[in-house]
C-alpha cells in the first residue's frame, strides 16, 4: 500500500509525512465530540434535543465552535499548514462511503449543541484527545510545518484507505473497545493493528515466505507443463503492469492468470488477487479452481480464497451462514484455528469483497470502484493492492467497457497490476485498451493468433499457428428462431444420441423453447430432458441462489468434459449463463445469432475436449437460428429476440445486441465459411464483421437504411458513454470538488446485475425439492420494494411459489422468476405431463 501511495503522490514519503497522515486519520471521529452525538448512547431523559451525524460536524468542530481554546487543543492551525489547499480533510471525511455535502450552514447548530450535558464536557474531552496528538505522532509535530503532498488521485486513494483502516479497527474481534482514555494505549494499539492487518490478510509476508521465489506451473496449475500460450505468460516481464491474453476458449488462460499472479506475488509487485468474470455462475465455478490452486500454491498458510458474490459465504472449501447483528457462523466454527475464522473476514460482508487477499467475484463487484456509488473508495484503494483479472473481455457494450477502462486506468495510475483476457477480442476493442492507433483490416487479419499484449511491446509475442488445439466446425444457418423448430432440431439430435446444447438470446425465448421440447416429446422421451431431482427445468439467471447452485451442478454433469460423463442423448437450453460460466463440453450446439466475438464464444462450448462422440456428431456442428426475413426489418428499428433494438422513452435505441451491421456480416461470414477453422481464423472472422472497415463497404452495399441506422447505434453507444461518464468516479477531480448522486440505484442498476432481493419470512418449498429464503430480481425490473419489506408467499397449482409484494406479483417454479400472476403462465404456456 505504501508503493501505491507513493507512486499516486510521484515520490517517496518521509517519517515525518507518514506521522502527519496518521494524525489526519486520527482526527476523522472528532465530530462525535458533539453531545448531540453522545447523547445517542445516553438514557433517553438525559437529552431533549436533536440527534446529530459526526462526519460533516467533524468541520465544525474545528470551524464553527466559538470555544477560543478549541482549535489549539486539537492542533488545528497546525493540521491546517499541512493540509494548506488539499482536500485530504475532506478525504478522512469520506469514511463512511461518500464525500461530505457542504450545502447550508450548520454554524448555529454547532453554536447551539457544544455546550455541557450533565457529567459531559465537549471541551474538556477535546483537550483529552488533542493531548494525545504530540505523544503518539511526535514526528509530525517536532519538524518545520510543510504542506503534506497531494494530488487527487492520492486524496482519493486516502479516503479509501481512512475508510478501510475504520473497519479494520472499529473490528471487536479478536479485541473488545476499551472504554476508558489510555495514554499509553498507543503501543497496544500498533500491535494490534499489526495483528489484524496479518490476520484479515493485509500483511502477505507469510504467504510470501511459504512459495518459491520462481513459482513453477505445476505448483499453480497441477499440471506437469504449461502449453504454449501459458508458457509465453510465464515468460513475460515482470514490469509490465497491462497484459491482454487472448487464446481460444478451454485454452487454459485461467492456469495462465494464476501463474502470472504466482510470480507477480512471490517478487513482491502486490499482495492480493481479484479475478472478476461476467456471471454468477462462472465465478462460483472458477472459484473452486482458484482455492485449490492457492491451496497448492501456499499449502497451510492457504489464504481461502472467497468467493465474492452477494447471498454467498464461502472461503476457501468452507460455507458460512449469516446470524442476526452482521455476524456469521462457518461450518468449522467449533474445530478451526481462530485466526483462519478471522481470515474470512472479507467474505462477510460485499463492500469489503475486494479487502480479501485472494477473491473470485464478478465483474460489477470491481466496477463499483470506479462509479459514483456509496463505499467506491474503499472497494478502489482495496483493489489497488492486487492484480486484477477480467476475463471474457468484449466490446459489445460501450456502457460497461467504458467502465471497465476507467476501472483499469486508475488501478494501473497509483501502480497496479491487470490482466485481461479473451477469446478473441477485436482491433478495435483492443487498440483502445492499449491506446494504440487503429491498424488497417489486413494487418488486423493477419496479426499473430494466440497473442500476448502488453503496454511496453509491439508486436505482441505468440506461439504462432499450430500451437494450440483446432477444430473444424460445420456452421449451419436456420432462418427461423421460432421455439418450435429450436425444439426439432434439438430433439433430432438428442434422439440421435448426442449431448445438445441450446443458447436462447432471452429467458423468455428459451421458455418457450422448452415448452416447445415437452409438447414434442412421447412419455417415453424424458430422459432426453434436462432435470434436476427429476424435475425438467432449463438455465438461466432468474432462479433463486440456492437452485442456481443446483442447476450449475446439474449442467456440468449433463456436459462433463471428462469421458466418463453419462452416455445417451440429452437436451439442455439455457441462456448466455452458459455461454461463458461453466466447464461444459457439448456434442452439438444450437444457438440463436449474436455478434461474431459472442458466437466464438459460444462455440467454445462445443467439443471444447477431446471424448468419444454419438455417430453423426464426430465433427463439432453448430446450428445459428436467425430471422426468418432477414435483419432488416430489424432497422425500424425493431427487438425480436435480443436482436435490434427497441426505443426508451426519450427515442434512444436500446437492448441486447444492437448493432444489425455487425449482425449481418456474422451471418455472412456463417454464409462464405461453411466450415471454420478454430482458433486458425479466428483473427479473419471477428475482424471481417467487426473491423470499421469491414463496416463502412456493408454500408455502401446496402444503402443509407444501414448506414443511418448504424449512425443511430453509435450515438446510442455515445450516450451510453456519456452516462458511464456521468456515473464515472474521476480520480482526477480534486477530492474538496466531488459530489455522489442522493441515490445511486440507478447507477447500480445499469451494471446490469442484480436488482431487488427479496428474503421470505420463513423459507419456502423450492421447484427441486431443496427451500429456498430469497430470490433477487433482475436489475431491470423497477421493484420500488421498501428495504424491509418482507414478501407475502403462497403455494399454488403445481407446485408455482407465487410472491407478492406491494408494488408487483411474481411467480416462481421449475421455469425460474417470471413477473405476473399464475393464472397469467397456466395460459401462456402449454405444459405437457
Amino acid at each position: 500500500m505504501r508503493a501505491r501511495i507513493e507512486t499516486a503522490v510521484g515520490r517517496m514519503l518521509s517519517v515525518v509525512e507518514l506521522e502527519r497522515l496518521g494524525v489526519l486519520v486520527f482526527m476523522h471521529d472528532i465530530g462525535k465530540l458533539f453531545p448531540s452525538f453522545q447523547a445517542k448512547g445516553w438514557p433517553k431523559e438525559s437529552w431533549a434535543g436533536p440527534f446529530t451525524g459526526h462526519v460533516r460536524e467533524a468541520l465544525d468542530v474545528l470551524n464553527s465552535v466559538p470555544e477560543p481554546s478549541l482549535a489549539a487543543a486539537l492542533r488545528a492551525k497546525r493540521i491546517e499548514t499541512w493540509v494548506d489547499e488539499s482536500g485530504l480533510f475532506h478525504a478522512i471525511l469520506a469514511h463512511h462511503g461518500r464525500p461530505i455535502s457542504l450545502d447550508g450552514d450548520s454554524r448555529g447548530v454547532a453554536k447551539r449543541h457544544w455546550h455541557t450535558v450533565g457529567a459531559y464536557d465537549p471541551t474538556a474531552a477535546a483537550h483529552e484527545i488533542g493531548g494525545l496528538l504530540e505523544p503518539w505522532f511526535p514526528n509530525a509535530f517536532r519538524a518545520p510545518d510543510e504542506a503534506l503532498p497531494s494530488s487527487p488521485a492520492f486524496e482519493h486513494l486516502f479516503a479509501g484507505l481512512t475508510a478501510l483502516a475504520d473497519w479494520v479497527g472499529s473490528s471487536r474481534e479478536p479485541a473488545d473497545f476499551v472504554g476508558e482514555l489510555d495514554r499509553n494505549y498507543m503501543s497496544h494499539a500498533l500491535v494490534e493493528a499489526a495483528g489484524r492487518l496479518g490476520t484479515y490478510g493485509w500483511d502477505a509476508s507469510v504467504q510470501r515466505g511459504r512459495i518459491d521465489p520462481m513459482p513453477s506451473f505445476a505448483t499453480v496449475s497441477g499440471r506437469e507443463s504449461p502449453n504454449a500460450q501459458q508458457a509465453i505468460i510465464g515468460s513475460t516481464d515482470l514490469d509490465a503492469r497491462l497484459v491482454i491474453l487472448e487464446a481460444e476458449t478451454g485454452s487454459g488462460k485461467t492456469e495462465a492468470a494464476l501463474w502470472r499472479y504466482a510470480q507477480l506475488f512471490a517478487a513482491g509487485r502486490f499482495d492480493s488477487l481479484y479475478f472478476a468474470v461476467p456471471t454468477r455462475a462462472a465465478a462460483k465455478q472458477l472459484h473452486g479452481r482458484v482455492a485449490a490452486a492457492t491451496k497448492r500454491l501456499f499449502g497451510d498458510a492457504d489464504p481461502q480464497a472467497i468467493l465474492a458474490i452477494p447471498g454467498y459465504l464461502r472461503a476457501g472449501q468452507t460455507s458460512g451462514i449469516s446470524l442476526p447483528n452482521w455476524r456469521v457462523r462457518w461450518d468449522d466454527d467449533g474445530g478451526a484455528d481462530e485466526r483462519r475464522l478471522r481470515a474470512r473476514w472479507a467474505a462477510e460482508d460485499a463492500k469489503k469483497y475486494l479487502a480479501a487477499q485472494i477473491a473470485v467475484g464478478t465483474v460489477d463487484q470491481a466496477m463499483l470502484g470506479a462509479l459514483l456509488v456509496k463505499h467506491a473508495h474503499v472497494r478502489g484503494a482495496s483493489l489497488s493492492r492486487s492484480l486484477l483479472v477480467l476475463d471474457e473481455v468484449h466490446a459489445s457494450d460501450r456502457y460497461m467497457t467504458t467502465i471497465q477502462r476507467r476501472l483499469v486506468d486508475q488501478h494501473l495510475a497509483v501502480g497496479g497490476y491487470a490482466m485481461l483476457m479473451s477469446a478473441t477480442l477485436g482491433s478495435s476493442a483492443r487498440s483502445r485498451w492499449l491506446g494504440r492507433q487503429l491498424p488497417q483490416f489486413d494487418d488486423a487479419v493477419a496479426t499473430a493468433y494466440p497473442a500476448v499484449w502488453t503496454e511496453r511491446t509491439l508486436p505482441p509475442r505468440s506461439p504462432g499457428k499450430g500451437s494450440a488445439r483446432s477444430k473444424s466446425v460445420a456452421m449451419n444457418f436456420v432462418p427461423t428462431m421460432a421455439a418450435e423448430e429450436a425444439a426439432r432440431l434439438a430433439l433430432d439430435a438428442a434422439r440421435q444420441g448426442a449431448r445438445v446444447l441450446v443458447i436462447r438470446n432471452t429467458v423468455s425465448r428459451a421458455i418457450k423453447t422448452l415448452a416447445a421440447i415437452e409438447q414434442q416429446t412421447g412419455s417415453n422421451e424424458r430422459h432426453l430432458l434436462f432435470a434436476v431431482e427429476g424435475v425438467v427445468t432449463l438455465h438461466h439467471s432468474r432462479f433463486a441462489p440456492t437452485d442456481r447452485e443446483r442447476l450449475d451442478t446439474a449442467v456440468e454433469n449433463a456436459l462433463a468434459t471428462s469421458s466418463d460423463r453419462p452416455a445417451g442423448g440429452k437436451v439442455i437450453i439455457g441462456t448466455q449463463t452458459v455461454e461463458q460460466s461453466l466447464d461444459i463440453c457439448t456434442d452439438h450446439l444450437i444457438t440463436d445469432l449474436c455478434p461474431i466475438d459472442v458466437l466464438l464464444q459460444r462455440i467454445g462450448r462445443l467439443h471444447r475436449h477431446d471424448l468419444p462422440r454419438p455417430p453423426g456428431f464426430e465433427q463439432p456442428q453448430c446450428m445459428v437460428l436467425g430471422p426468418h426475413d432477414g435483419l432488416a426489418p430489424l432497422l425500424t428499428p425493431t427487438f425480436d429476440n435480443g436482436l435490434g433494438a427497441w426505443r426508451d422513452k426519450d427515442g434512444t435505441p436500446n437492448g441486447i445486441y444492437m448493432d444489425v451491421s455487425v449482425l449481418e456480416l456474422t451471418c455472412r461470414q456463417i454464409e462464405c465459411h461453411p466450415v471454420w477453422k478454430i482458433p486458425v481464423m479466428n483473427r479473419l472472422l471477428v475482424e471481417s464483421a467487426t473491423h470499421p472497415a469491414a463496416v463502412a463497404a456493408l454500408h455502401d452495399e446496402l444503402g443509407d437504411a444501414w448506414r443511418n441506422f448504424e449512425n443511430k447505434v453509435y450515438a446510442a453507444g455515445l450516450a451510453k458513454t456519456q452516462a458511464a461518464g456521468y456515473a464515472m468516479l474521476d480520480h482526477r477531480t480534486p477530492f474538496a470538488e466531488l459530489t455522489f448522486p442522493s441515490d445511486d440505484e440507478s447507477i447500480r442498476t445499469r451494471l446490469g446485475g442484480e436488482g431487488a432481493r427479496l428474503v421470505f419470512a420463513a423459507p419456502q418449498p423450492g421447484p427441486f425439492g431443496q427451500p429456498i429464503d430469497e430470490v433477487i430480481l433482475p436489475a431491470h425490473w423497477p421493484a420500488h420494494i421498501p428495504v424491509d419489506e418482507v414478501p407475502k408467499c403462497m403455494i399454488c397449482d403445481g407446485g408455482r411459489l407465487v410472491i407478492t409484494t406491494s408494488k408487483e406479483q411474481y411467480v416462481y417454479d421449475r421455469f425460474g422468476l417470471r413477473r405476473g400472476s399464475a393464472n397469467e403462465f397456466i395460459d401462456q404456456i402449454a405444459f405437457h405431463h
